[in-house]
């Protein structure tokens, strides 16, 4: 069984189509793997997205291979989570819609795949060094829009599909582009440098996140400098330095990577959970 993502396979199947089907959640009730929306596609040996794994999408499968075979264009089932049909411990229930790929269906999902990337927030990640192509890995599967900037193109090694690597000097007009709910990680190997994109950072308009690689020590002084020059005390308190700080103390790139990630992912991709004290307090590990 090949494993694409949905916009290769929809790609694929306008340039020569296969018997597809879509397994699309239509209604959820209770705890659910996967909200209403979200989407498969199934062939006889490729699979493509996701509607929440475990026997709920086993059981996806089954009725698009059954379809196929059958030749059926359409196919509605409920299914219990929980229940004797499905032994997935959800609990919940979901109305799952069962088609063959058609071109309008297939324009359908594109549209809602486009306009899913387009409300994507944007990151920029500053530095290219052992923990920045390190923290590129560990994000770029996220819904982000990753802008990977850093003047030393020998330093980026093979970027991640998907990722915007910027080989430029020229920082200030990388971050003038960043719209309103962007976030900025700052980890360049130059604390003059750091201090100049922060500082930058922390007075442009509507960014739900600053992050900066460094000590608490760092932060303190970062904080004194940056004060004498007018950066403003409201604005310093919405700087996260250390970043990934969660009470782990493991300084190796990867692991400081996978912190950092599950921090964005609460402050840039579910900043509401946040404000309304659904996420658990940052604390731990820096570098």
């Amino acid at each position: 069984m090949r494993r694409y993502t949905p916009n290769i396979l929809l790609r694929q199947w306008r340039q020569a189509p296969q018997p597809l089907v879509v397994a699309r959640v239509t209604l959820t009730r209770g705890s659910t793997p996967r909200e209403e929306g979200a989407f498969m596609l199934v062939g006889h040996t490729v699979v493509a997205g996701t509607v929440g794994g475990g026997a709920l999408e086993l059981a996806c499968e089954q009725h698009a291979r059954a379809m196929l075979h059958s030749g059926e264009a359409l196919r509605e089932q409920q299914i219990v989570l929980g229940g004797t049909n499905v032994s997935q411990c959800c609990g919940g229930r979901v109305a799952v819609r069962l088609e063959v790929l058609t071109p309008p269906l297939c324009a359908q999902l594109e549209q809602q795949l486009a306009q899913q990337a387009a409300e994507r927030p944007s990151l920029f990640l500053f530095g290219a060094g052992h923990v920045g192509r390190a923290l590129a890995y560990a994000l770029a599967p996220l819904p982000l829009r990753l802008v990977w900037v850093d003047p030393r193109a020998h330093e980026f090694g093979n970027v991640p599909d998907g990722v915007e690597a910027c080989v430029t000097s020229a920082w200030e007009d990388v971050l003038a582009t960043a719209p309103p709910g962007a976030g900025v990680l700052v980890l360049t190997p130059s604390h003059t440098l750091d201090a100049l994109i922060v500082e930058a950072a922390l007075q442009h308009p509507g960014l739900a996140y600053v992050g900066l690689i460094g000590s608490r020590t760092k932060r303190l002084r970062f904080e004194k400098s940056l004060l004498e020059i007018g950066v403003l005390s409201e604005q310093l308190a919405a700087l996260v330095c250390p970043i990934g700080d969660r009470g782990v103390r493991d300084k190796r790139p990867e692991i400081i990577a996978a912190l950092v990630a599950a921090e964005v992912v609460e402050k840039l991709l579910h900043p509401a959970q946040q404000e309304q004290g659904f996420a658990t307090p940052s604390l731990g590990a820096s570098a």
